[in-house]
């Protein structure tokens, strides 16, 4: 039976698709056999691993409104035991054409259902919303994982979130919870960044990662080139932090001290 985890955060340029991508591949470089959902338009997770989307046929899309078997969408990455759900501009679409169906929260939890004993690990790359999209991989999911630069503005929103997420616990999801809280954009030059690590800390007792993720210019340059940061840099500094932070969650999981 897989974990499933969903990466959550409704605001942009928080590191969200850079987490799961390299979440992803660094679980499935250490045998985890691991598959890695895009639940988001942009579909920046699908490129990130070099895959053109025009020229993918089957997605999230198909599965969520037309029933696809999952099977059926399920791509190859570059990274040996990573598989991908990829994701098209279609998506965009899906929540208006969802919202008039009965348990349209669920779509994706019953997708996966055919796949769950396939991979040992299931990462969701939520889009930047609250919307019906980040609602199905909070149904879906077992525990959240929330990338939260360490910026000013770093807590803003974050209670909505919380909301959201003990709603969907109380009414569609009770086993969900925080897993992991990781910090990403550090620079750790500014008194600011250092201050916001300490808040956030103290905010999340017991629920951050204990490497955070630094300003890495090879991690933004790696999904141009259509590579994970394990395979386009993994000795840089941000390859360093996601290595260390999945071997975090993969080692909570196998201990079992939920």
């Amino acid at each position: 039976m897989s974990r499933v985890f969903a990466v959550v955060n409704q605001k942009g340029g928080v590191g969200k698709t850079t987490t799961a991508v390299n979440l992803a591949a660094f679980m499935a470089l250490k045998g985890t056999r691991t598959l890695l959902i895009d639940l988001d338009p942009q579909g920046n997770a699908t490129s990130g691993f070099g895959i053109e989307r025009k020229s993918v046929k089957k997605s999230t899309y198909e599965v969520l409104v037309d029933g696809l078997p999952i099977r059926e969408a399920i791509l190859e990455t570059k990274v040996a035991g990573l598989s991908m759900l990829p994701a098209t501009i279609d998506l965009a679409g899906a929540e208006m054409e969802l919202m008039g169906r009965i348990s349209r929260e669920t779509c994706l939890r019953k997708a996966l259902e055919e796949v769950k004993d396939d991979f040992e690990i299931i990462l969701i790359d939520s889009p930047p919303s609250l919307g019906l999209l980040t609602l199905n991989a909070l149904t879906a999911a077992e525990a959240v994982i929330i990338p939260l630069q360490t910026e000013f503005y770093a807590l803003e929103g974050i209670t909505q979130l919380l909301q959201t997420i003990e709603l969907v616990k109380k009414h569609l999801n009770p086993a969900l919870e925080i897993e992991k809280v990781i910090l990403t954009l550090y620079d750790h030059r500014t008194k600011m960044a250092r201050q916001i690590v300490s808040e956030v800390q103290e905010y999340f007792k017991g629920k951050v990662a204990s490497k955070v993720v630094p300003r890495n210019i090879r991690l933004s340059e790696a999904p141009s080139h259509g590579l994970p940061i394990a395979l386009y840099n993994p000795k840089s500094q941000g390859a360093i932090a996601y290595e260390h932070i999945a071997e975090e969650i993969l080692k909570r999981g196998k201990t079992g001290t939920r």
